[in-house]
């Protein structure tokens, strides 16, 4: 309750920083290359790739740096992956859960969500938000029957380059609202591994995000798609 209050009362001013960061971040495309596949050698491991433009890998040139690449290139000495990106830039959780519709039914392994930005900036109470991700999970259950989801929590973004205070303070408040109720709700969950995304981390570690100061860059990738391949193997015991 009391974050919407504050955000009520920061409205004036959320609405001229909104437009100011909208002005003046660069507009990043998502990256060229493949967003689906069949290679490798070993176990069968089907992979599903939803979300937002960080799933879509913006921030860097090619597919094969960003998230998706990242994950094939560390996966495909143990599996025969067949796998498959759906994201677009933009997409809310509510827009993934419309995305999805239009694929397939078939079973996958395994499903990699990265989403969350997109609903703070649209201000999407915790509460609201929550609701929206156990529709999304119910959606992906029925269409293709994971064994194992991997779930990307919301960014900080009280850490964005890109926003100035109190902008980014607000939004890093919503991201960590939404986070708190997702972990918790997923204790009761089997078969799904929550991530988060350490920005602070990576800022300790000297590496910088994408060039728009909103977007993993290569690095933060990496260690992103390195992290996810991990919980890959763990599960699926190889």
């Amino acid at each position: 309750m009391w974050l919407k209050l504050v955000t009520v009362v920061l409205l004036p001013v959320l609405v001229i920083q909104g437009v100011r960061v909208r002005k003046n971040t660069p507009r990043l495309d998502e990256p060229v290359g493949a967003r689906d596949g069949n290679i490798g050698q070993g176990q069968p491991l089907s992979l599903l790739i939803l979300g937002d433009s960080a799933a879509a890998g913006v921030g860097v040139e090619t597919q094969r740096e960003a998230l998706s690449g990242v994950l094939v290139s560390e996966l495909k000495n143990q599996f025969h992956l067949q796998w498959k990106l759906h994201a677009r830039t933009g997409h809310t959780t509510q827009q993934v859960s419309q995305a999805i519709q239009a694929l397939e039914q078939q079973v996958y392994d395994v499903i990699v969500i990265s989403v969350g930005v997109n609903d703070v900036t649209k201000l999407i109470s915790a509460k609201i938000w929550l609701k929206q991700q156990k529709k999304l999970f119910a959606d992906i259950h029925k269409r293709f029957h994971p064994k194992l989801i991997v779930v990307s929590g919301v960014p900080p973004m009280q850490h964005f380059p890109a926003l100035p205070a109190p902008l980014a303070w607000l939004f890093g408040k919503y991201a960590q609202q939404m986070n708190q109720g997702l972990e918790q709700w997923l204790i009761s969950q089997s078969g799904v591994k929550f991530i988060q995304y350490d920005i602070e981390k990576f800022q300790s570690m000297n590496l910088s995000m994408a060039s728009d100061g909103f977007h993993p860059s290569k690095e933060i990738y990496a260690m992103w798609g390195n992290q996810v391949a991990e919980l890959i193997r763990q599960s699926f015991n190889t």
